[in-house]
């Protein structure tokens, strides 16, 4: 697979990323689904251009600290019941875009445990900002 940062609105870019971040939620369509939480994989990659994450003084407040991708997923978790793991991906994607330096966003989720016979099934969406 090739990597965004090949992108060409990208390639000045640094790339942050949280892999496997595991959640309980109330997700899903079924009625079985709505009685209870599921457990649910989320990955996340930002693209930040390296003028604004470039630290000179090794300090936190140079760049996009990782707190802002687990407690932003958290305040989504704490909206309750989400019926599709594509509305899940486009509301984290939205949040992690309305970061002033991010300039690019890569969500994906996965259910691991709807199918024996496979790791899971989820959704992938990649958006970049017009504006930074």
């Amino acid at each position: 697979m090739l990597s965004a940062l090949s992108h060409p609105r990208l390639t000045d870019c640094r790339r942050l990323f949280l892999r496997n971040y595991e959640v309980l939620i109330n997700i899903g369509v079924h009625d079985f689904e709505k009685k209870g939480e599921q457990r649910v994989l989320i990955n996340v990659d930002l693209y930040i251009p390296l003028a604004l994450s470039t630290p000179t003084h090794d300090q936190l407040e140079e760049v996009v600290d990782y707190d802002f991708m687990r407690e932003t997923i958290a305040r989504r978790m704490a909206q309750g019941h989400v019926h599709l793991q594509e509305s899940l991906c486009d509301d984290v994607v939205r949040a992690m875009l309305a970061h002033p330096r991010v300039r690019a966003a890569r969500v994906s989720t996965m259910k691991p445990d709807v199918y024996p016979d496979c790791e899971g099934v989820g959704v992938e969406v990649f958006q970049i900002k017009d504006n930074v």
